[in-house]
């Protein structure tokens, strides 16, 4: 009798152990554990291991294989918390429960940079999603082009899995889009003249133009509206150094004027044809709310505040330049 109660309180304990005792991150913080698509089980309990996770991994495998978790191992990110115990773990890993990942895109020109931006944090690869922002037919479905649908990515900080599908980001980013988009502001571009896409690559200049100071925007969005209006070229130097992908270039000279691109708004009237970044929700209110005046030339100012002097007195343009010139040539600054 004395026999059976050792073994019986014996066998207690240990599944008491089994289930409660703590045996994930015992000495350390919460983190992340990486399950990449098609991982087994095996992969799993090395990951553990391998990141120094998993204290007993027998106690841990006996409660797998009860719990049917060594035949169901299901990708993810999975946060493993400190001094969590196998039965709480096993839970998470068993039924899929991700812990979001924060997706956070800005200061973007090209797709390329987008591709690896977005997915750095994810499981699918950068290659994955740059061919599908340059399938004509994937562009085509959410009613873009190769050229314009990066339009369709609105700076901003999103959750999604880790093991989200690219196809299902795209999906994503189009919810996102339209819900953008309501039909008050679609009715603004409307009532500007614009398409929701023209707003885009217009407020991407506005962004290049002024990327430190929110309350200027309108202003330069306004500019560029009577130049639209009036038939006048923009002449935006961002979209020169779109256009020879140089973005190392801090003074636009003359010989840059000459790049023979549809992104030249030296040359070319109306927008380019796409846009140069991804550009704020600030510089697409800014656009669907530009401020009314009769500016049609700014050049930035010689302080270096980053603002702008603007006029429409093409003279006094040219004062405001050779003010600002004089001050790139006391930096130094030549290209």
């Amino acid at each position: 009798m004395i026999v059976v109660s050792f073994f019986l309180a014996t066998f207690t304990f240990y599944f008491y152990q089994v289930f409660k005792t703590p045996n994930l991150q015992t000495d350390k913080e919460d983190r992340y554990l990486l399950i990449p698509t098609g991982a087994n089980y095996k992969t799993v309990v090395d990951s553990l291991k391998h990141n120094d996770m998993l204290r007993d991994e027998l106690s841990f495998s006996f409660l797998a294989k009860l719990m049917g978790y060594q035949d169901q191992v299901l990708p993810g990110r999975y946060l493993i918390t400190k001094n969590m115990n196998n039965r709480e773990a096993l839970r998470v890993l068993k039924g899929g429960l991700q812990a979001p990942v924060k997706l956070t895109f800005n200061n973007v020109r090209l797709k390329n940079e987008l591709a690896d931006k977005v997915s750095r944090n994810l499981e699918m690869q950068p290659d994955t999603l740059l061919r599908l922002l340059n399938d004509p037919n994937t562009a085509r479905k959410y009613g873009f082009d190769t050229t314009t649908i990066m339009c369709m990515f609105l700076p901003n900080t999103y959750e999604v899995l880790w093991t989200i599908k690219p196809n299902t980001l795209l999906e994503r980013m189009n919810k996102e889009y339209k819900k953008f988009w309501t039909k008050k502001r679609l009715q603004q571009a409307e009532n500007i003249g614009l398409t929701a896409v023209q707003v885009s690559v217009l407020a991407s200049i506005v962004e290049a133009e002024q990327m430190r100071h929110n309350d200027e925007k309108p202003r330069v969005a306004g500019l560029y509206m009577n130049r639209l209006k009036s038939n006048m070229p923009l002449q935006a130097d961002p979209t020169l150094i779109f256009a020879l992908q140089d973005f190392g270039i801090r003074r636009v000279l003359k010989v840059h004027r000459e790049v023979n691109s549809p992104y030249n708004t030296y040359v070319r009237t109306g927008l380019p044809p796409g846009p140069i970044n991804l550009p704020s929700l600030a510089s697409l209110e800014a656009v669907l709310n530009y401020e009314k005046h009769n500016y049609t030339y700014m050049c930035a100012k010689e302080d270096f505040s980053g603002y702008h002097n603007f006029t429409n007195d093409f003279k006094q343009h040219l004062k405001n330049a050779q003010l600002f010139q004089a001050a790139l040539n006391k930096m130094s600054i030549m290209k």
